[in-house]
Parts: C-alpha cells; structure tokens; sequence
C-alpha cells in the first residue's frame, strides 16, 4: 500500500517541539517500512526553502530555544527515498524561485495534483 502525507498545515506543534509531526511521522513510518512520499502545498512549501534560520524566535517573553529547522528533516526523508513533492503555484505565491528550495523536491502543477493522487492507494491531509 503506498500512502501521500500531504501537508498544509505549517509550523504545527512547532512551539512545543522543534519538529513537524506529520514530518516526524513518515520519518518513523518510512523507518518501518512504509511506502509513502509527501506532498507540500500552502504555507508548508515554506518546509523545502533552504537556509531559513529561526533562531530567535520569541513570543513575548517566551523564547523559543529549540527552533523549528525543518529542511534538514525534508533533506533525510528524501535521502530515504521518500518523494518529497511541491505545488508550484503555492511556491510562487510566497515569492519563492526554484532556487530558494532543497534538492530533490519534485515540483508538481495544482492541475496536476489529481493525477499525482491517482498513483496512490490512500491520501492522508494533515
């Protein structure tokens, strides 16, 4: 059974961890065997943009000390073999170039999502 994680929702649970769940998940998830590719879109293209650094985050007076950092996160789950897909228009929408982003990304057009989900048995959108 092959799986797409598509992920939308950015940033979530970053305050309380310095991770993404749903990245940390198919991390875990590929770890044990799952065939599964990810797919970014919305705000979470923000995830495959290189050399963002958070350091510094604060809200208020709370400091955040362990920064989200998520491209590294995206860079070992496509050394795993895990496709890591990106909807071009929301890219660039945030202003973003191609240039800006990881390695390894592959970008996908939002008329082309459908025939994307197609090669996949279930699709799970967090």
């Amino acid at each position: 059974m092959k799986t797409l994680n598509i992920i939308e929702s950015a940033y979530r649970a970053t305050l309380e961890e310095q991770d993404d769940t749903i990245v940390w998940i198919s991390h875990a998830l590929k770890n044990a065997g799952a065939s599964l590719d990810v797919l970014l879109r919305g705000n979470a293209v923000n995830y495959a943009v290189r050399g963002q650094d958070a350091s510094g985050l604060r809200f208020g007076a709370r400091v955040q000390t362990h920064a989200p950092d998520l491209a590294p996160d995206l860079t070992a789950l496509i050394g795993k073999g895990v496709t890591v897909h990106i909807v071009e228009e929301d890219v660039a929408e945030r202003g973003l170039e191609r240039s800006d982003l990881l390695e390894g990304v592959q970008p996908v057009s939002r008329r082309g999502v459908a025939k994307l989900f197609a090669g996949y048995d279930q699709i799970w959108h967090w």
